[in-house]
């Protein structure tokens, strides 16, 4: 079983699970699909992926990643036309069907043997196919797929306060929120204060304290949850900040 940290899809993706199991977690839902199963999974958020082995077989998936550009390039060959910005879920689980599986099954060879790379424009036919497999599937997905809007300016306080545990560049945050880097340490300071690196630190911190404290968790189970890069860095900074090492807090 693996956890990944990565946290930001920059990206809309396609996954099928092959075998095993994937769940995603999102400040907001978490989903899980098993062997066979397919997850639509919309770019721009932050999240964290489980990867789990299941019933002696090897963890497997395959994911297609779609690119915005050929995306925009898809909608001006099929003439199709975005109204309104999207406000759907931002994951949506596909529903299996013989055209998607028969897709899946005739890029094996690819994704079994990838020392031999397909040839780019082979690739690009497959992705294309799999985008009209998708809209075949449920037309509704349309607006999911084709909505190139920039993420409009939200809420910074409660975005920040459920996602900070997220480790991801100030940059990103910023993007997530609908600001340029300035503005967003300009609203940022006026919310909160203090400066972002300043703030998701001190802010990580008393999360820390609050699970070793009063749920009893080990500093090895939450450092990395909390968006520490290594055990080392949690415990130097808790000590700066209470004046005890992690360790000296658990009861």
């Amino acid at each position: 079983m693996r956890k990944e940290k990565v946290g930001f899809f920059e990206r809309n993706a396609l996954v099928l699970v092959v075998s095993g199991q994937l769940t995603l977690q999102t400040a907001s839902e978490c989903v899980s699909i098993k062997k066979g199963e397919m997850l639509l999974i919309r770019k721009n958020q932050l999240g964290e992926l489980t990867k789990t082995p299941l019933d002696g077989e090897d963890y497997q998936t395959i994911l297609i990643c779609l690119e915005e550009d050929m995306l925009r390039k898809f909608a001006l060959e099929e003439k199709i036309e975005i109204g309104q910005k999207y406000t759907g879920p931002n994951n949506i689980i596909i529903p299996g069907n013989d055209f998607l599986h028969g897709f899946f099954q005739s890029i094996m060879p690819y994704v079994r043997r990838s020392e031999e790379k397909p040839p780019h424009a082979l690739g690009m036919l497959k992705v294309k196919e799999a985008i009209q497999l998708l809209l075949h599937t449920k037309p509704e997905l349309k607006e999911f797929l084709f909505d190139f809007s920039e993420p409009h300016k939200i809420d910074l306080e409660k975005f920040m306060l459920s996602n900070f545990h997220f480790n991801v560049p100030i940059e990103r945050f910023a993007q997530l929120t609908g600001r340029s880097l300035a503005g967003f340490k300009r609203d940022f300071q006026k919310v909160f204060g203090m400066a972002p690196r300043q703030w998701l630190q001190d802010r990580r911190l008393a999360e820390a304290r609050h699970l070793i404290e009063n749920k009893h968790k080990k500093p090895s189970a939450i450092y990395l949850d909390l968006g520490f890069e290594s055990l080392s860095h949690f415990s130097h900074s808790f000590k700066k900040k209470f004046g005890k090492a992690p360790s000296e807090s658990l009861h």
